[in-house]
């Protein structure tokens, strides 16, 4: 892929992971003043939103391979913090925005890992559950493979994307999980257990898209696919046009491999313009280059996509940028390693004042354009500042028990950039709610590893398996060592 190529995504907010955490924790006070706390406190955690301060009793991270005796230490911790009454949690890169990555007065076990083995014959790969996905992509670029699908940056840890069960943007896959083979796991009273579709198949599922509330995963095996390259091809529409017509390109038979759209968020054509990207093999498929990490073109892009904060005219340019001149400048060929390999942090907003937020949603392809209109009632309204919306296919899921895809659907993710306030983050909650509302009102839902801001019955009506997902952890781990965040405010009311 050209500098030129990498530059064009990264400059026009080609992403959908929440930024690296800093290293200072914010705590903003209802005067509006941001009050900025530095600390070296290990044992003060937070997560991608910068506004989850967590302090925790223990914090490990795991960095060996689990045999024998790491299996042993970490069934030790985890028989501590339950002898003494405390919460525990797996985490990789804490890049949920919710507090769902962290225990607080608890143990959070940090998992970094590197180890990757190739089994090209089944088209696998086992590697621990700590593993970046660009560790993922670099040892499989160089035998040229790929992750048959893994989130839109490679910034996160594997299990942690199972556990949310992430998507990104090959087709005509469902979420992560639905690539995954195996996984090993540590439950609460110590057993370690292999579960797979065919062996411990409930808490498989259950644990796909769980959170980490059934128990620590602590390696898996995967499914791969062939490196391949790719072209581009760009297609202008009305966004109330998009759904269906994102659907016929990637089941119309003409192999489409990787696809993404995005809307014009310009106040003046606030919604009212899409763009639809998708990715074709080409004829040749020899001597691929192996994939670059973030160059030059790409770190400097960051200005291009920070400019819009509170600037429209940097809006209608960066669109003009994407959708009239994208064709031109970024239609060469590339990779599909190429495109999944950058980091989140490319484009770090470097403002202590504000922080960025994701929301994401799952609409079915012919409610579309209700969803558009939806947006175009509540988000220009609020004081939250939209810089972008991409947009996905998610095949349907019908295995996790959080399934947020019961049929196709349209991802849509947008990043928002918030004052790091108490009043930024009450007009936060009230235009979360409001869309949510009206998300639930046309049959889609909304995911759930960002801020906690949705209502107790909108998350149930939002997931429907949550009343047995709920019993099953409780079945499993009937003295609730494993919680969070999200656990306490939600699960453990239901």
């Amino acid at each position: 892929m050209s500098n030129t190529r990498r530059a064009f995504l990264l400059g026009t907010g080609a992403l959908a992971g929440a930024y690296a955490t800093r290293s200072y924790y914010t705590t903003p006070d209802p005067s509006g003043r941001v009050l900025d706390a530095p600390t070296n406190d290990p044992l003060l955690l937070n997560d991608a939103s910068e506004l989850s301060p967590t302090r925790v009793a223990k914090h490990i991270t795991l960095t060996d391979r689990f045999e024998g005796p790491q299996i042993e230490a970490l069934r030790r911790e985890l028989k501590e913090a339950r002898d003494q009454g405390r919460p525990a949690i797996a985490s990789a890169a804490r890049h949920s925005m919710g507090g769902q990555s962290m225990a607080r007065g608890g143990t959070t076990l940090t998992m970094d890992h590197s180890w990757i083995e190739l089994d090209t014959t089944a088209l696998t790969y086992r590697c621990g559950a700590g593993t970046r996905w660009s560790e993922v992509i670099r040892q499989l670029d160089a035998q040229g493979f790929s992750p048959a699908v893994m989130q839109s940056n490679n910034d996160f840890g594997v299990a942690s994307t199972y556990s949310v069960n992430a998507h990104g943007w090959p087709t005509p896959f469902s979420g992560m999980g639905s690539t995954v083979q195996s996984l090993r796991m540590m439950l609460a009273d110590g057993s370690h257990i292999t579960c797979s579709r065919d062996e411990n198949a409930d808490i498989f599922t259950a644990a796909m898209g769980g959170y980490g509330l059934l128990g620590v995963i602590t390696d898996m095996t995967i499914q791969m696919v062939a490196n391949t390259r790719l072209k581009p091809t760009f297609e202008n529409l009305p966004a109330v046009e998009f759904g269906p017509r994102f659907i016929q390109a990637i089941k119309g038979g003409g192999a489409v491999q990787m696809a993404y759209g995005r809307m014009d968020v310009t106040k003046a054509r606030f919604f009212e313009d899409a763009l639809m990207i998708t990715y074709r093999p080409t004829d040749d498929q020899t001597d691929l280059p192996p994939a670059p990490g973030s160059g030059f073109l790409s770190k400097a892009a960051r200005g291009v996509f920070r400019a819009q904060l509170g600037a429209d005219s940097a809006k209608r340019a960066r669109w003009w940028f994407e959708a009239g001149l994208g064709p031109w400048i970024g239609g060469g060929d590339t990779t599909r390693n190429t495109l999944l390999n950058e980091p989140v942090i490319t484009l770090d907003d470097r403002d202590d004042t504000r922080t960025d937020i994701l929301h994401e949603y799952f609409i079915s392809p012919d409610q579309f354009a209700a969803f558009v209109a939806a947006c175009r009632d509540v988000i220009p309204s609020s004081y939250q500042e939209l810089l972008n919306i991409t947009l996905r296919y998610v095949a349907p899921d019908n295995e996790s028990w959080l399934s947020y895809a019961p049929g196709d659907r349209i991802a849509c993710v947008m990043l928002f950039s918030q004052e790091k306030t108490h009043r930024g983050e009450a007009d936060m909650q009230r235009m979360t709610e409001e869309l949510i509302d009206r998300v639930l009102a046309i049959g889609g839902s909304y995911y759930l590893p960002y801020r906690l801001h949705a209502r107790q019955d909108q998350m149930q009506k939002a997931y429907p398996g949550l009343r047995p997902f709920v019993a099953k952890k409780r079945a499993m781990d009937p003295s609730n060592l494993f919680r969070h965040a999200m656990w306490d405010q939600y699960m453990a009311r239901v």
